[in-house]
């Protein structure tokens, strides 16, 4: 549920979706994309006003698993053993097995990488603590995409359980959205933004259905979401038609951060309905609009509408950057974050603590 990665492995085409059980769709339109701005703040919500960066850490999204993850952490780490026990029971299955053993195939699904990919982050912010680590020391979090989910709770906006139960219900939501259309994203390398905007508008008139920018990762690095008609023609005309350098198909499941998975948010909204969120301890940038929130009510409208919203990581970045930043650490599976940072600003010291 993104991202996912722009720098996650290729789907080798644009393939037939894994089927798995349908989710009943439950009305809660206050939630979806249709949130104009004024919705997601309150009198309440800048108490982080002129917020540092000093210290960043961040986490990421959907792409960053893979097989064998997670084994070195658990056999080193009680707790983060302890983390794999907890969330197995909420999930009803072995989710250590899954991440150590595959198949590839099921971990990649929707529904279990992104449980996956929020626990063995939470695993790496205990194998950072057992090696002496000072988790006190951040000033700031962010997560790309699914990542948010992990940020929030390092910094204690979200309890992990309950961290474990959205993630499971996000992935479900949005591998069913995703099998009700065939859809897909690509990442598109070497344009700029408006340029990436006109070979969207360019393949939705040609293919006459919709592809739009879904991640702005970084300059000359983007992600489009849109059907895969639509996503096969961009894959088309990109380098011909608009001298990009490069197009990959992505290996997810759907169109995701895009309005194709609308049918997702009610169900990510319901679930939101019954989970306690507290105030973070420190600021969390949010995906949807690049600031971070203290109103725990903003926050999960901000959640219900990020599935549906694209990604701000680019202009993150930047706030970052520009916020007295002096070290950053991302914590979880995968280099995908530090990577971006590094194309951003190649000074930027970034510390990966892997799992």
């Amino acid at each position: 549920m993104a991202l996912f990665s722009m720098l996650a492995a290729p789907a080798s085409s644009f393939a037939p979706r894994i089927a798995v059980r349908g989710l009943t769709s439950i009305s809660l339109r206050s939630t979806t994309s249709t949130l104009d701005a004024s919705s997601l703040t309150s009198s309440t919500d800048d108490e982080f006003a002129g917020f540092t960066t000093k210290t960043a850490f961040m986490f990421p999204g959907q792409g960053a698993q893979v097989v064998g993850m997670a084994k070195g952490v658990t056999d080193e780490c009680p707790a983060a053993k302890d983390l794999f026990a907890k969330a197995s029971e909420i999930l009803g299955y072995d989710l250590l097995e899954r991440c150590v053993e595959g198949p590839k195939e099921l971990l990649d699904s929707t529904e279990v990488s992104q449980p996956a990919i929020f626990v063995a982050s939470m695993a790496a912010v205990e194998k950072y603590k057992m090696d002496g680590g000072d988790v006190d020391a951040a000033t700031c979090a962010m997560g790309l995409s699914l990542g948010e989910y992990s940020a929030l709770c390092f910094a204690g906006a979200i309890g992990f359980e309950d961290g474990v139960k959205i993630t499971k219900a996000r992935g479900e939501a949005m591998q069913a959205a995703s099998d009700a259309v065939e859809s897909g994203m690509v990442s598109v390398i070497g344009l700029d933004s408006e340029a990436t905007a006109k070979l969207c508008e360019a393949a939705s008139e040609k293919s006459g259905e919709k592809v739009q920018i879904a991640n702005y990762l970084c300059g000359g690095n983007y992600a489009v979401s849109g059907s895969l008609k639509a996503c096969a023609v961009v894959n088309e005309i990109a380098k011909p038609d608009f001298k990009a350098r490069m197009t990959v198909p992505l290996a997810v499941a759907g169109a995701f951060h895009t309005d194709f998975m609308a049918p997702a948010v009610d169900r990510l909204a319901e679930v939101l309905k019954d989970i306690e969120i507290k105030k973070p301890r420190i600021p969390v940038i949010s995906n949807v609009d690049a600031k971070p929130h203290s109103d725990p009510e903003v926050i999960k409208k901000v959640l219900a509408t990020q599935v549906t919203s694209p990604v701000q990581w680019e202009k993150t970045m930047q706030i970052v950057l520009n916020g007295g930043f002096e070290e950053g650490f991302e914590l979880g599976p995968g280099k995908v974050v530090a990577g971006i940072m590094k194309r951003t600003d190649k000074k930027a010291k970034m510390t990966n603590i892997e799992v």
